[in-house]
């Protein structure tokens, strides 16, 4: 089911203010930059080891993002991503576990994914995500 964490997204104000120091500070590569207009975001993704770092800027002020800036002025880690073989597996499994889920149904994220997130109420305040590769179009 999960086999390994995917990603960790990390809130920003800005994607252009904060990706230099990602570049130049820690010498990680931005590998891909992509707006995922469902979730009201601007993404930047850096891979580092098996392991990659989604920054998220907010494109809207009611979007997820803008209101945990609102919160966390300096941004942050927002979410832990896993991957999994299954997401509706998992979804079900989390659910019969009695974690509560802010998406039942997975829709469309960003990288060519499939994504769906647990409550933080009910993940011990980490605000999760499954993730899993979208099918191939036939």
């Amino acid at each position: 089911m999960i086999n390994k964490i995917d990603h960790l997204g990390i809130a920003v104000k800005s994607l252009d203010e904060a990706i230099p120091y990602y570049e130049k500070a820690l010498g990680l590569k931005c590998e891909h930059r992509e707006e995922v207009p469902s979730q009201k975001v601007r993404t930047a993704f850096f891979h580092c080891g098996e392991v990659h770092i989604e920054l998220l800027e907010p494109t809207s002020p009611d979007s997820p993002i803008a209101k945990f800036l609102e919160k966390n002025p300096a941004g942050g880690i927002h979410h832990i991503a896993f991957g999994t073989d299954n997401i509706t597996a998992q979804l079900k499994q989390a659910t019969d576990a009695g974690v509560k889920l802010i998406h039942e149904v997975p829709f469309d994220g960003a990288g060519g994914k499939l994504v769906a997130f647990l409550h933080p109420k009910s993940t011990f305040g980490v605000l999760t995500e499954f993730c899993t590769p979208k099918p191939a179009a036939h």
